[in-house]
């Protein structure tokens, strides 16, 4: 009988990119969430009955154990990017980390994978960054010898990053970004999901891997860089810390004034995550230490940005037939 792997988030940006090569290396494949009649879309990712989503909190002990067993691997996608009701930093990115690893080591599962972020630290003054440190922490205590991949941005056509700054160009002349000058590795989704593929299929050596791409850039130039993709003309303007923070304490408020309708753009904790560079170590090992070479963003980003363009996907017919009629 085929391997089988639980995947927890599975069905989030990362996870659904992880769950299809998992899928394609022949495993079956469980993928665990809040809401799995949100998760069908999974279904098709192997042949009928290989992958299956199933309901799992996992702020719950008996949910994670109910949806891990028979399987040889696990992996946690789980994250969260800012307080959701009960889902906060501790008791999501780190009691929930430590707890899939902590079920995991009890039953016997033979490898884990867990997701985290480039920044994760246990000592940080933001709550995201620290609370992926702690979880870092929590697994190795109970999986010594699990696998951790630490991205930076993630990049890819269901991404929550290039999509977002793209749809605010529509709405005027000025492209506002807190930290404009803080670097990025951005690193392509699928090239996350290669390097999990690796740490299950493979014989990789535990510990922390830092994934980036080949490019290193500016939060600046990499609007840039998203502007000329989309033709569109924008002034990027930087916003202070200082400006930020005041801000981020508004947004937040209306969040809790309007019982969570109304989400905050941006918090206080993200701006303090956005003071620090988001860039692999030096020395720390990598993609190329999993023989993985990684994707350069001007190869993927125009296949899914082309929707923000002034004409979407006629806007290439426009200015061919402008110079037609030159």
């Amino acid at each position: 009988m085929s391997k089988l792997v639980t995947i927890y988030g599975g069905s989030g940006f990362v996870g659904r990119y992880i769950a299809q090569r998992m899928a394609k290396a022949g495993w079956r494949v469980r993928v665990a969430v809040r809401r799995p009649n949100e998760a069908m879309f999974v279904k098709p990712y192997g042949v009928v009955g290989q992958v299956e989503p199933v309901l799992c909190n996992i702020r719950d002990d008996a949910s994670v154990a109910e949806v891990m067993q028979g399987a040889d691997a696990v992996v946690n996608c789980v994250g969260i990017l800012a307080r959701n009701g009960k889902n906060t930093f501790d008791s999501v990115q780190a009691e929930g980390a430590g707890r899939v690893a902590r079920i995991a080591a009890a039953s016997g599962v033979a490898k884990m994978v867990q997701i985290s972020a480039i920044g994760a630290d246990a000592n940080s003054d933001s709550d995201y960054a620290r609370t992926k440190g702690e979880g870092e922490a929590a697994v190795l205590e109970h999986m010594p010898e699990a696998v951790i991949l630490r991205p930076s941005i993630v990049f890819g056509a269901e991404d929550g990053f290039f999509n977002r700054f793209a749809g605010m160009t529509r709405m005027g002349p000025v492209l506002p970004v807190v930290g404009a000058d803080t670097l990025f590795q951005p690193v392509y989704v699928d090239d996350v999901a290669k390097a999990a593929e690796a740490a299950l299929t493979r014989d990789i050596a535990p510990g922390v891997y830092e994934l980036g791409g080949p490019e290193v850039q500016s939060f600046r130039e990499l609007m840039s860089a998203m502007l000329d993709i989309i033709r569109r003309r924008r002034s990027v303007v930087n916003i202070p810390f200082f400006a930020a923070n005041i801000m981020a304490f508004g947004l937040e408020a209306v969040q809790v004034l309007s019982l969570g309708l109304v989400s905050a753009q941006i918090t206080r904790d993200q701006v303090r995550n956005l003071r620090h560079d988001n860039v692999v170590s030096d020395g720390a090992k990598g993609l190329a230490d999993m023989g993985i070479e990684p994707v350069a963003m001007e190869s993927i980003l125009p296949d899914y940005l082309w929707r923000f363009r002034p004409s979407g996907q006629y806007d290439a017919i426009k200015e061919s037939a402008k110079n037609l009629r030159a």
